[in-house]
């Protein structure tokens, strides 16, 4: 590593160019001494170019230190430490000019020890004796960094100084709805990350009085934002609110942490959970669709996104694919989807045939759905206290007495403000519901946004006109309240209160399905098997 922060004669020479054009020239040198970017600017500032070629890779720091010239002697800007903080220089420093010649070299320098000030600015040095020891900044700054793991810059994920490659996440709401609604929001994002295997290192509510049409918040703000989540070893933004491509754009351009929203966490989540080859299929569809508006070429803002959150899928493709073969893999996936959905078709005139009566199980995620359906019928469907912990379609068989059976069947789960493109690709599979002759409608009656979930539930069966088809309301898990909330809130909903992880508590449900199918269906008063 080269010594010295900068060497007497090339501040001589930078200060002459300075002085002779009226505005701030800058280098940026790497750590062999090398000028890799000579910058003109203008009398007040200098504007940095990308720095693609020089990535943070594992490194704390990126191995780059700017040095520049302010012409009337004045102190480091908060421009030149948002620069520092931002783009994580090695070191930043501009020579002060007096009559021509170079006089104070101001110094900054990152700083761990305060989240809130990530930066340091030292005292004036002289630049005929500067006492700064740049090498020996930044092998202790690296040192510690590796020692304790506490600043992570892998972009994929990886971890200076540990060993685990989970996601570390900033969570963002900008909106301008009730405070209350973002918070619920926002609580549901988390649990949505924690489903994606993402460490969640703090989530961060904005509202402003109008979104910024091209960051959300203020550039101020999300420059802030960008520095405290580095400063944190961040390597992803999530936002809540769904932002359009400009958007994605734009705030990825300000920083290289991966920037992705609610809909893009939503479909990772998707693509890890899908095992058919139906959800396999709708899922990439859905995910095509998605990145289609997004996809620029060799863009940073899209490239770095291959490979861990918001960048996995089934039949994954390098996001670069020009376009036009992009739109011929959707083309290919809609057909592939036609047949898949003739089969289920097929299927489903066979049970027509057979007159077997057909249930289905609908629901927010994380209700309990498939564990109930495990419980009912003694199947051994995969279950995970996770949002969307099964996505493929399960059907099993139920025997009632007098030799009646019906086929139940678990849907994918619903949540609120559900990505457009996947309810297109789903609709297929959700329409199978209009073939139920009963829905059971699932809802975690211990969760504080229970009403809120029962809300965006009926929101997908109403688009799905399926709000006059038959339904019983099941309040599950109602282990995790006392006996007396429950019985107030099944009767206040007029809910049938379960406990999906005791069988005891299904006789009164049982008893409603029977009476529901063959009491009051008339094409199957007289059905048995």
């Amino acid at each position: 590593m080269h010594r010295e922060l900068i060497t007497v004669e090339l501040a001589k020479y930078l200060a002459a160019i300075s002085t002779e054009l009226n505005r701030q020239i800058g280098v940026l040198i790497s750590r062999k001494g090398s000028v890799t970017h000579v910058i003109v600017g203008d009398s007040k500032g200098i504007f940095l170019p990308p720095l693609e070629d020089y990535p943070l890779g594992r490194k704390a720091l990126r191995g780059l230190r700017l040095v520049h010239t302010h012409l009337n002697n004045e102190p480091l800007s908060q421009d030149d430490l948002t620069d520092l903080a931002l783009l994580r220089l090695d070191v930043i420093a501009a020579i002060g000019l007096k009559d021509g010649q170079p006089s104070i070299l101001h110094i900054a320098h990152l700083d761990r020890r305060d989240p809130k000030k990530p930066f340091k600015a030292l005292p004036p040095d002289d630049i005929y004796d500067i006492q700064f020891d740049f090498e020996t900044f930044v092998r202790d700054f690296e040192q510690e960094v590796e020692k304790t793991g506490a600043i992570e810059t892998g972009l994929q994920g990886r971890y200076t100084g540990g060993t685990s490659a989970r996601e570390k996440a900033i969570l963002v709401s900008v909106s301008v709805k009730p405070k209350y609604d973002q918070e619920d929001s926002i609580a549901e994002l988390r649990e949505l990350a924690l489903s994606s295997d993402v460490m969640v290192l703090d989530a961060i509510i904005q509202r402003p009085h109008e979104i910024n049409p091209r960051y959300l918040m203020g550039e101020g703000k999300i420059k802030e934002l960008v520095i405290t989540a580095m400063n944190r070893g961040a390597t992803l933004l999530i936002f809540d609110q769904d932002m359009s491509p400009s958007q994605i754009k734009a705030i990825a351009e300000i920083t290289e942490l991966k920037v992705i929203d609610r809909s893009q966490l939503i479909l990772d989540i998707f693509a890890r959970r899908a095992h058919s080859r139906d959800g396999k299929v709708q899922v990439e569809l859905a995910q095509l669709k998605y990145r289609l508006p997004r996809l620029t070429g060799k863009g940073t803002a899209m490239s770095r996104l291959m490979g861990g959150i918001g960048g996995r899928g089934p039949g994954e493709m390098k996001l670069e694919i020009d376009r036009r073969r992009v739109r011929d893999r959707i083309n290919l996936l809609e057909k592939e989807l036609k047949l898949l959905g003739e089969a289920r078709r097929q299927r489903k005139a066979r049970r027509v045939a057979k007159e077997i009566p057909i249930v289905s199980i609908v629901g927010y995620t994380n209700a309990g759905k498939s564990t109930l359906l495990n419980a009912m019928t003694k199947s051994g469907t995969f279950v995970e206290d996770k949002l969307f912990a099964t996505l493929d379609t399960a059907s099993r068989r139920l025997r009632f007495p007098r030799e009646r059976e019906v086929v139940i069947t678990d849907t994918v789960g619903f949540i609120r403000d559900l990505p457009k493109d996947l309810m297109t690709a789903f609709r297929a599979t959700l329409e199978e519901l209009k073939d139920a002759d009963l829905l059971l409608h699932v809802v975690d009656a211990s969760s504080p946004r229970f009403e809120q979930h029962m809300a965006s539930v009926e929101k997908v069966l109403s688009d799905l006109d399926l709000l006059d088809k038959k339904r019983l309301l099941i309040f599950n898990k109602i282990d995790k309240l006392s006996a007396e909330e429950a019985g107030i809130l099944a009767q206040r909903f007029q809910a049938i209160p379960i406990s999906a992880q005791n069988k005891k508590t299904f006789v009164p449900l049982l008893a409603a399905m029977e009476r529901d199918l063959f009491d009051l269906l008339p094409h199957l008063k007289n059905y048995t098997k």
